[in-house]
């Protein structure tokens, strides 16, 4: 691939996603109806009632990946500059917190400050599109915070939504079928995988029985660093060694 972006103007970022309740049981009636009848297609029970332990058991396992059910505790972010002896560095950082409203806004005010113009500003994460950016604008709805105008991406044409770079698309290469995860795409093109402490299945599990943010939080700037990696491969460029990276 050839690259003809500026590396500094693009905002690399990684969500961290839990249920919003701590269990099934924790939810109020209307809720546990309507988490229910999604589980229907989640256990791919169409045509057959859900029990409610397997509603119960699922809400454990998946309400974390949709908005309408889970929340947001982390936001982390990575830009990338160069040195005064060209060598390139990422610094990385996490919204995280409790307060989903309030790591929302400050992510935001992230995005209106330094990153406003999608024709000069992208933003870049692995499955990104399909993931990422569509949760972080339902919970920012939900929330009733408003919405930057380079991430108000409902209705928009493929045209009009450029500045969103997935690396998960990149290697698709007009392939439609296939998931690839990060994991995967380390160990093939040969940069550290960042899946050296808890992986995603366990994120819910550290949040809501450990309460360790701060763990959590490192776990997905260790993913953000790894889409740059990833990013730095497909364009052929050199990966950033450990004193090249900073957590901050």
């Amino acid at each position: 691939m050839t690259n003809n972006k500026d590396l500094s103007k693009i905002l690399f970022l990684d969500i961290e996603t839990v249920s919003g309740k701590a269990t099934f049981d924790d939810l109020n009636d209307t809720f546990k109806e309507l988490w229910k009848l999604k589980s229907r297609s989640v256990l791919k029970k169409y045509d057959e009632e859900v029990t409610e332990e397997e509603a119960r058991e699922a809400y454990l396992d998946r309400a974390g990946i949709f908005a309408e059910f889970g929340k947001i505790i982390c936001i982390s972010v990575g830009v990338t500059y160069d040195t005064k002896e060209g060598e390139r560095h990422v610094r990385l950082k996490s919204f995280a917190s409790d307060d989903e409203a309030a790591l929302i806004k400050a992510f935001f005010e992230l995005v209106s400050s330094r990153f406003n113009n999608p024709n000069r500003h992208f933003f870049c994460g692995h499955n990104i599109k399909e993931f990422d950016m569509p949760y972080i604008c339902r919970r920012a709805i939900i929330n009733h915070i408003p919405l930057p105008p380079t991430l108000n991406l409902s209705g928009k044409k493929p045209w009009e939504t450029a500045h969103l770079l997935d690396t998960m698309e990149m290697w698709k290469f007009g392939d439609r079928k296939n998931y690839t995860s990060l994991k995967l795409l380390a160990a093939a093109l040969g940069f550290p995988s960042p899946k050296d402490d808890i992986d995603g299945s366990e994120v819910g599990r550290v949040y809501w029985e450990e309460n360790d943010l701060p763990r959590i939080a490192r776990y997905c700037e260790k993913d953000v660093l790894a889409t740059v990696q990833l990013y730095l491969r497909y364009h052929l460029m050199p990966i950033l060694a450990d004193n090249q990276v900073a957590f901050v």
